[in-house]
């Protein structure tokens, strides 16, 4: 398997992308293959520039033995258009500005994350208005669909 680069990327950087740049570097460690995978996460919007990921997204990943704690948000930017194999928007909606905001020379691959990983739904939902359900929800969703990403990578 060739080293990849993935960025996660949802509307504010707080709540779902934080959850796939942390649970999917998790899981590439855990099973020995952490160093061909880079992982980062962006917002499409920069309200939340520099702010650690919400509380609750926090709190879901540690219940699960994942440390997301020192993240820190920031916007898309052009130039990850060419330093990333792939870009995940993790709904339909930051999907459309994803590709709206593509330079015509990008290199990178850019698809919606749950119909790349073949899970049921298509968007994984914003929880952020949400309660600690709807955290646990989502990281369930990312966490089924990272699991699925990393035997795509790795041809399993």
């Amino acid at each position: 398997m060739e080293k990849r680069r993935i960025l996660f990327v949802c509307a504010g950087n707080i709540c779902r992308s934080p959850l796939g740049e942390g649970v999917l570097r998790h899981q590439a460690e855990r099973t020995g293959i952490g160093h061909l995978i880079e992982t980062e996460s962006a917002g499409t919007g920069g309200w939340h520039q520099g702010d650690p990921p919400d509380h609750r997204s926090i709190d879901v990943a540690r219940r699960h033995g994942v440390d997301i704690s020192r993240q820190r948000a920031r916007q898309l930017r052009l130039g990850d258009f060419s330093a990333f194999d792939l870009i995940f928007a993790m709904d339909r909606d930051n999907l459309r500005n994803i590709v709206r905001l593509a330079p015509h020379d990008s290199s990178a691959d850019i698809h919606l994350f749950m119909d790349f990983v073949g899970g049921g739904e298509r968007d994984v939902p914003d929880p952020y208005y949400g309660d600690a359900g709807d955290f646990e929800r989502v990281f369930a969703m990312v966490d089924k669909g990272c699991r699925a990403l990393l035997g795509i990578l790795s041809g399993k």
